[in-house]
């Protein structure tokens, strides 16, 4: 009989998979029709469809490890599917911090003023560097991703282990000479760039605020309301970014027992990693939220309308007079 800690992770997560899945195909389709209109894609534009499409791949990919798992342990722990998914998943998680990386060192190079002049020639010629950034993120992350499929490996059990600890000990595991090097390029350093970008955008906007505040024209004020948009959505990123790496952390070094309450809150914020990233990219850009607001209202049209003209149903009934 399957378990309440089962069937409520179930929920969740096909929940947030069908949230996550949402969001980040209306950052995604949202930029393809205007590039599709003729409109060329600027630098953050490409950055976000990257992002939706890596956190769209990793929604199915985690919902269906999940699934799996769940329901079908035993062909999930199976040495070559365990391997696979492990890999699978691996690549997209890497692959959104690193564009995660790409689009606040953007913004940073965009609000930011430097002095240093290879810093001035990177702000420069950043819409040339930005597609090489992402292809760079891409084959690092399968760089780092691909080697855990034989990375695997199982704990012989002791004979003096009881049988319920030798089934557990009997699982694969990934190996400490993969998690460790991988885990820092593909989440540590990622973590102290966001970190960084986070800290000179701030820097930045403390400093220039007293000037700003002496500038009344319509221009400053609206760069001024970017600029903060653009602090806001890092400074969300980072806590997004931060929350989840720690869950992370705790899940691969078994720190909670399975169904616990710590074990269950990492695994509610790794769920919801995705659609809460998307709904960020989303309210930081006036183009999403605007795109995304006028999805809302059409609902709502459509629901009222619905409501206010029922559709009513008249049926002919037909009386025949019997002979008398």
């Amino acid at each position: 009989m399957v378990s309440i800690f089962v069937l409520t992770s179930m929920a969740i997560l096909g929940i947030t998979t069908i949230s996550g899945i949402f969001t980040n195909c209306v950052i995604v389709s949202v930029n393809l029709v205007e590039k599709v209109k003729g409109k060329s894609l600027g630098s953050s534009d490409l950055i976000l469809v990257t992002l939706g499409l890596s956190n769209i791949t990793f929604q199915f990919v985690m919902t269906t490890n999940d699934f799996l798992s769940l329901l079908w342990s035993e062909l999930y722990y199976s040495d070559e599917v365990y391997a696979t998914f492990n890999a699978l998943l691996f690549f997209p998680i890497y692959a959104s911090f690193w564009f995660t990386v790409c689009l606040c060192v953007y913004y940073c190079l965009q609000i930011v003023i430097f002095t240093n002049p290879f810093l001035l020639r990177l702000k420069s010629e950043i819409p040339k560097l930005v597609p090489c950034f992402l292809v760079a993120a891409i084959l690092t992350s399968v760089v780092i991703s691909v080697p855990a499929i034989w990375s695997t490996y199982r704990e012989v059990p002791s004979e003096d282990v009881p049988f319920n600890m030798s089934l557990e000990n009997n699982v694969p595991k990934l190996s400490i000479t993969y998690l460790l090097p991988t885990n820092i390029i593909g989440c540590s350093i990622p973590l102290i760039l966001v970190g960084i970008s986070n800290s000179l955008i701030l820097k930045s906007l403390g400093t220039n605020s007293k000037n700003l505040e002496k500038i009344t024209s319509n221009t400053s004020s609206t760069r001024t309301g970017a600029r903060e948009r653009a602090a806001r959505t890092v400074g969300w990123l980072l806590v997004l970014y931060l929350a989840f790496y720690i869950s992370e952390i705790m899940m691969f070094v078994d720190l909670f027992p399975p169904s616990s309450i710590g074990f269950c809150i990492c695994l509610m914020v790794i769920y919801i990693y995705s659609p809460a990233q998307s709904v960020i990219l989303i309210l930081g850009s006036p183009k999403l939220r605007k795109a995304m607001q006028s999805f809302l209202k059409l609902l709502q049209h459509w629901d009222n309308k619905t409501i206010d003209n029922p559709e009513i149903l008249f049926v002919n009934l037909q009386v025949h007079k019997g002979c008398q």
